[in-house]
């Protein structure tokens, strides 16, 4: 069987680069080791976290949010079947979907692992032991990311006690305690969801700060909002061990710097300190692909590995762990591979945190724009001052838009606050179009919208904004 591409994986990079190389005339192959495509993002990843995140929204709202408004309703009761339902429902529809596309793109799927025996050849491992082999003039691999350890201490995922992200989404009631290591995405999107349920949620990070990497102002000010919701933190502390008992677990942490120990009892501990890539079983350095320092596939500018024919995509490349990045990488790559012009702008992509509010940022924070010797304006506007935010009860956070000081091209933009992750795209098209400011702030936005404040921060960067 040979074929002209042969994509090893299925998450949103290696079913979105298989996708277009089908549209651009290319007789396709995918491998994907598990029974169903979309890798972990769809299947114990993005989609089944929004789908829980939501449910625990409504619930928390049905319990809190809704007398003010004039809605009187008794104490929520949680039906953690039907709550777990709608999950799995939705994971569903979306790995469904996704084998639909394959198949009316005429794409052939393999499941199994996927080993590279050389070049332009792969061979399938089933699950039943049943090799097949296939070939093709171009392979890419788009094969993901797993789940990490804290660095040093000995882990043992249970998925019951001991859980990563996987056994987060699937727990059979609402732990009383539940300990997060780790104050990264993921970490806060699903000690949110339990907090919102019930438990008791202690964030333990080896850094001074929650969300690495994220506009530190903005941090902050999420950190309290997250406190007022019960979250309890303990930052620059370093996790020395967890041990399970008969009845839940033991965490022990101290100082980033070392002393100062302390133990917290646990029902459930989950471990979010990010994921590594995935490599293993792919018979990469018999097929002569080099990996980096950090244990990701080498790759050039133009997604080549070091060796011919091979390429690759997403979370087991540089570059963030972000499903969405990997989705434009496998449309740039296929889009070479075919002698066209395929480009990623790594400036301009966005991330959000899906927790309520939210958090959304696109471009360089105020920390990177000051590291790196940038003269900048901010603008900020806070969602207090604005109208349907009111109406919504929604006023937490702000829109701070950080434009050059010269030019005054948008440099960065960032948002917490209720919807902040479909708010966050206007300013990631002005930005690839490397508008200004000015730009932004002479657009005229619908009112009422929540929106209306990314306007009022691009005001706000020559001090001119209307309604603070």
């Amino acid at each position: 069987m040979s074929y002209d591409l042969i994509v090893i994986g299925t998450g949103p990079g290696g079913y979105v680069c298989a996708i277009r190389a089908a549209q651009l005339g290319m007789k396709v192959a995918v491998v994907e080791k598990r029974a169903t495509h979309g890798g972990t993002c769809l299947n114990v990843g993005c989609i089944p976290s929004k789908a829980v995140l939501h449910a625990s929204e409504m619930f928390d709202e049905a319990g809190h949010g809704m007398a003010a408004l004039g809605v009187v309703v008794g104490k929520p009761k949680l039906d953690m079947a039907a709550f777990m339902k709608h999950k799995d429902d939705t994971v569903a529809a979306n790995v469904n979907g996704v084998g639909f596309l394959l198949k009316k793109h005429k794409i052939d799927s393999f499941h199994g692992l996927g080993t590279i025996k050389a070049a332009g050849k792969v061979d399938v491992t089933a699950g039943d032991g049943k090799v097949t082999a296939i070939e093709a003039k171009n392979i890419v691999i788009a094969t993901g990311s797993d789940v990490a350890s804290p660095p040093g201490v000995k882990v043992e995922f249970d998925e019951k006690v001991v859980v990563s992200s996987t056994g987060a989404l699937s727990l059979d009631k609402v732990p009383g305690r539940l300990v997060v290591i780790g104050a990264g995405v993921i970490g806060l999107e699903l000690g949110s969801v339990w907090r919102r349920l019930g438990a008791e949620v202690t964030v333990v990070e080896y850094l001074d700060r929650i969300l690495p990497g994220m506009d530190g102002e903005v941090a902050e000010q999420f950190k309290r909002m997250l406190e007022k919701q019960g979250v309890v933190f303990h930052l620059g502390r370093k996790v020395v061990g967890v041990e399970k008992g008969a009845k839940g677990a033991l965490l022990r942490h101290e100082a980033a710097a070392g002393g100062d120990a302390r133990e917290i009892a646990a029902d459930a501990v989950l471990v979010a300190v990010g994921r590594r890539p995935f490599t293993e079983g792919l018979g990469l350095a018999e097929a002569g692909v080099k990996l980096d320092e950090r244990g990701r596939v080498a790759i050039d500018g133009g997604f080549r590995t070091s060796a011919p024919g091979i390429y690759a995509i997403g979370d087991v490349v540089r570059g963030a762990m972000l499903a969405h990045k990997a989705e434009d990488e496998g449309v740039a790559c296929a889009e070479l591979i075919a002698g066209k012009a395929g480009h990623v702008n790594y400036g301009v992509i966005p991330a959000v945190v899906y927790t309520s509010p939210e958090v959304a940022s696109v471009g360089r924070s105020e920390e990177e724009l000051k590291a790196e010797g940038v003269a900048y304006r901010v603008g900020k506007f806070p969602f207090l001052a604005n109208g349907r935010a009111r109406a919504n009860r929604a006023t937490q956070g702000f829109v701070k838009v950080l434009a050059d000081s010269a030019t005054d091209r948008v440099l960065g933009v960032h948002i917490v606050g209720a919807g902040a992750g479909e708010m966050i795209h206007e300013a990631a098209v002005l930005m690839e179009f490397g508008g200004s400011a000015e730009d932004l702030a002479r657009t005229c936005h619908a009112h009422p919208t929540m929106s209306e404040a990314v306007k009022e921060a691009a005001l706000a960067v020559d001090k001119r904004a209307i309604h603070a």
